[in-house]
């Protein structure tokens, strides 16, 4: 299989190195990533400045690896459309490996869940993979390469749904420690949107975004819930974002009495 890997870490991050060497032994493996750390980038695209990229040696077993100035959205987009060749497109996508968590109604705001993203948009299967800790040493990711590489085997017979992402979360723990694996729903918030207003040193009012873990019942069937009890997570998560329940209500709502009749 032809896999192309991407992350919101940037080209240099460990996590991207060990999953690459991880699924290069059974795959052919390409990788284009950001020059840069790109977290929290949400879905966004470069579109007002010239997007460059450039080869490098190839890192960690993959058969050619590029870096671009762009978003991890830009990393798919043009890898796709320009950069690879035909023989080279992927038959899947994957984002990450990630360090830190990305649960709940937080992936929103996620690089990594929009780059896996950008590739089901495209009609490419695509998993977003993070591991559920601000560690970030080489060893740390390494368990987590395994359990995608694992993972990727018993999915041979699985058919991605359109506009479907897997997003894996990992707890950061010892092979023995974790509880297993959950198919899992998003749960709401990792954290709560709290603000410390502070003052500097010059007088002047700054905002630091302090949020808490907010608690979730131990027994829900969420990401959240999972990785607190040291399971794996993996949710299937859609883009499709359209209410459909709602339209007939909208429009005997809005629609009646001919409201929506323009001439």
């Amino acid at each position: 299989m032809k896999i192309l890997i991407s992350n919101d870490d940037g080209i240099a991050a460990n996590g991207i190195r060990v999953l690459t060497k991880a699924l290069s032994k059974d795959h052919d493996v390409y990788v284009i990533a950001p020059d840069r750390e790109r977290s929290a980038a949400g879905h966004s695209l470069t579109l007002h400045t010239p997007l460059r990229v450039e080869e490098l040696e190839s890192i960690s077993g993959a058969k050619r690896t590029w870096v671009t100035t762009g978003t991890p959205g830009d990393c798919v987009k043009i890898g796709i459309n320009a950069i690879l060749s035909e023989e080279e497109k992927p038959d899947l996508v994957i984002s990450g490996i990630n360090h830190g968590p990305n649960l709940g109604a937080d992936i929103l705001y996620s690089g990594t869940v929009s780059c896996a993203m950008e590739g089901a948009m495209m009609g490419i299967p695509s998993i977003a993979v993070s591991l559920a800790s601000m560690q970030m040493d080489y060893d740390d990711f390494k368990y987590t390469g395994k359990f995608i590489r694992t993972m990727l085997r018993r999915l041979n017979d699985f058919k991605f749904p359109d506009k479907t992402i897997l997003n894996v979360n990992v707890p950061a723990l010892e092979v023995e420690d974790i509880a297993g694996v959950a198919i899992t729903e998003l749960g709401r918030k990792l954290f709560s949107d709290n603000y410390e207003k502070r003052v500097d040193p010059r007088g002047k009012t700054y905002y630091w975004m302090a949020g808490e873990l907010i608690s979730e019942p131990e027994d829900a069937n969420t990401d959240i819930a999972a990785v607190r009890n040291n399971k794996i997570s993996i949710t299937p998560v859609t883009y499709e974002m359209t209410r459909v329940g709602i339209i007939d209500d909208l429009n005997n709502i809005i629609c009646k009495e001919k409201f929506c009749e323009w001439f």
